[in-house]
């Protein structure tokens, strides 16, 4: 059921007396087919021992604000609710996770953890092996296939990343049915503080304040169950010529949910193949997305420390961008402009309405939008930290592997040159003037006006 790959040791030590198996939850934010929950429930049951499961709420988290708290502390209820039905007790504790995961891991006889490949998702999964006094392992179950078997290294494209995934694939496409709990935790008596009015510790929460959660848009998994079905029903099917339109809507609007953790994409993934009255091709034009392109982001923030920088960017992108560093900018914006959406174009300032209004951002243009900051930018520098703190500030899936590619690819990442021009050099162009060509750009803007 768990692929072997999957799971990984993190230290050398040996699973020891304890009175409980810990999963440590982080990344998988869900109890629906979550393999380090499910990994940690056959242990517990071989060890017949019950299973606890803990999460960790920093105030800390890099450029986290209200807007992703509210969305996570709604799944996180729903989490709780899911494993108490499963006889599994979960422990909300407010402060740092590797800390959270620290101190219950003393008791434990085994730590499972899932994974996460952002540096400081890493850097907790490494505090906890070195200090917890017992096994800790790593069970992923947030890609389809696991970073080091799809690839031994950063890829340069999803071209040639694709048949290295492809190869593999098929044996990660099986389904993972949840486990019976041999033992009840739900009165298991813990010496730790944990919280139990949720909405409280929202308000308690020393965090930034100043980015409203989005109207209408509920964290969880039985959120992501619904879109997903309504996609599926309604989209699907005209999802490989339709989804690139602004003005329509034919995305299944999952990224905040695979971001966090909140759906698997595995769940995803075999549920879309599983409609074979929908055509071929609407069904890869959808898997490519989810599966090649999503994890190709988490090659990339595996594989290169700095996929958070500029320095990441491939080195022709930044030669032929430092060869046109001086070429005039027809407009110029400062930091104000940009947030306030206050340029001249009238489908750029929309594409930052939506992502500020919604906390999500059509795929299309946000292409045309990471395109325009470069071109309007003082420095390509400027420009991408400029486009990483807005999408990371805004955006529900922002502080994400596949947000840091995207925001890389606008710069040249994970593309190829193109014939060279002004400011752009040899990066990937886009105009206005093609958005008109290829849409119905008015839609789009009345679309978006009339969010408010």
């Amino acid at each position: 059921m768990i692929h072997p790959s999957r799971i990984q040791p993190l230290n050398s030590r040996s699973i020891q007396d304890g009175r409980y198996v810990l999963y440590w939850m982080q990344a998988s934010q869900r109890v629906e087919c979550n393999h380090a929950l499910e990994h940690a429930v056959r242990e517990a049951g071989l060890l017949l021992l019950p299973v606890v499961v803990v999460f960790g709420l920093t105030d800390r988290f890099p450029e986290a604000n209200l807007r992703h708290y509210a969305f996570l502390l709604e799944g996180l209820e729903e989490v709780r609710s899911g494993l108490r039905k499963r006889g599994i007790r979960f422990v909300l504790r407010h402060r740092s996770p590797e800390r959270a995961a620290v101190e219950l891991a003393g008791e434990a006889a085994l730590v499972v953890a899932d994974r996460g490949y952002l540096r400081i998702q890493r850097q907790w999964r490494s505090h906890v092996a070195a200090n917890a006094p017992c096994a800790v392992v790593q069970v992923e179950s947030d890609v389809v296939v696991p970073a080091e078997t799809a690839s031994p290294k950063e890829e340069y494209t999803a071209g040639t990343f694709r048949p290295k995934l492809h190869r593999v694939l098929k044996g990660y496409l099986a389904p993972l049915e949840a486990r019976p709990v041999r033992k009840d935790s739900l009165s298991l008596r813990l010496d730790v503080d944990a919280a139990e009015d949720f909405a409280a510790l929202a308000e308690a929460m020393k965090i930034d304040r100043t980015v409203a959660p989005v109207e209408g848009l509920a964290g969880g998994t039985a959120s992501a169950n619904r879109l997903l079905e309504a996609f599926i029903a309604g989209k699907l099917r005209h999802y490989g010529d339709r989804r690139n339109d602004p003005g329509l809507d034919f995305a299944s609007g999952l990224s905040p949910y695979l971001h966090f953790g909140q759906i698997s994409p595995l769940a995803v993934a075999l549920r879309v193949s599983a409609e074979k009255a929908v055509p071929a091709a609407a069904r890869d034009a959808f898997l490519e997305e989810l599966i090649v392109r999503r994890e190709l982001g988490m090659n990339f923030a595996f594989y290169n420390e700095r996929y958070d920088e500029y320095a990441s960017l491939p080195d022709w992108a930044r030669k032929t961008l430092a060869a046109h560093g001086k070429d005039r900018r027809e407009f110029l914006y400062d930091e104000g402009q940009w947030e306030r959406a206050e340029t001249h174009d009238p489908y750029w300032n929309a594409a930052q309405r939506e992502m500020v209004l919604t906390g999500r951002m059509h795929n299309y243009m946000r292409m045309y939008w990471g395109k325009k900051l470069l071109e309007w930018s003082r420095t390509p520098e400027e420009a991408f930290r400029t486009a990483l703190r807005l999408n990371n500030r805004y955006e529900l899936d922002g502080r994400d592997p596949n947000s840091f590619a995207g925001v890389a690819w606008c710069f040249g990442k994970h593309d190829r040159a193109w014939p060279e021009r002004k400011v752009f050099g040899k990066i990937r162009y886009m105009n206005d003037a093609g958005l008109r060509r290829k849409f119905d750009m008015d839609t789009y803007l009345a679309k978006v006006a009339a969010l408010g």
